[in-house]
């Protein structure tokens, strides 16, 4: 990226620059489903400064070493999804049931003491019910009929591509609500102090599933469903 301002939106700047992510979520700046606005409004979105945060960015940008690189922003249509699928989609499958138990034993031994967790539970369930049910969609139904959109625009699959892009975002939106939820009520995922090493554990791989959900939300939202728009 050879120009970054105040001016340049944060969704295009994760796409740019993929090691932003990190600090936006650091920050708390939302730059998957809230990231079509600029790094001006959603630094004083947070309270902060925001020639500050540009000079965080460019510093990150400054340090990476990109040249001949790839990211997943530049792949073709067909293998963006096949990443999504193999990342992000197959991932979601394998850690949200090895994680469930986990947090059962969490809530069970220190729960009374600490009843966040009650709630920290109830956000799992459902995160993992309606993301469990939203990527099997995306991949047996969403995905293949906006390939087949992206390389055949018929009037039916516009309609339809664009119906569901309207859906999975809104889905997309309540999960950012939720993931934000839970980093407010894990202090930014910080244990307490004695936390004993199931409670670390599942807060190190709580966070870890955040920052993959907003990657994973990020490339869907503004990389493909993005492309399906510009077919629109």
């Amino acid at each position: 990226m050879s120009q970054l301002t105040l001016e340049s939106q944060v969704s295009d700047i994760v796409t740019a620059l993929p090691h932003s992510a990190d600090l936006f979520r650091k920050i708390r700046i939302d730059y998957c489903c809230g990231g079509k606005i600029t790094l001006k409004e959603a630094a004083e979105g947070r309270n902060l400064n925001p020639e500050v945060v540009l000079n965080d960015v460019k510093t990150i940008e400054q340090k990476i070493e990109a040249k001949g690189s790839l990211e997943p922003a530049a792949f073709g249509n067909k293998t963006l999804v096949a990443y999504i699928q193999e990342k992000y989609h197959a991932g979601l499958r394998e850690e949200l049931p090895a994680l469930a138990p986990y947090i059962t034993k969490v809530v069970k031994v220190h729960g009374e003491g600490h009843p966040h967790l009650i709630r920290l539970q109830e956000i799992f369930r459902t995160l993992r019910a309606e993301l469990l049910d939203h990527t099997e969609d995306e991949d047996k139904n969403v995905f293949p009929a906006i390939l087949e959109f992206l390389e055949n625009p018929t009037p039916e699959l516009r309609e339809f591509s664009q119906k569901q892009v309207i859906e999975l975002e809104e889905e997309h939106d309540n999960a950012g609500r939720l993931l934000f939820e839970l980093r407010e009520l894990t202090n930014d995922y910080t244990p307490p102090e004695g936390a004993c090493g199931t409670y670390r554990l599942v807060y190190a791989r709580l966070e870890q599933f955040e920052k993959d959900t907003f990657e994973h939300v990020h490339l869907e939202n503004n990389v493909l469903f993005d492309r399906v728009r510009a077919a629109l």
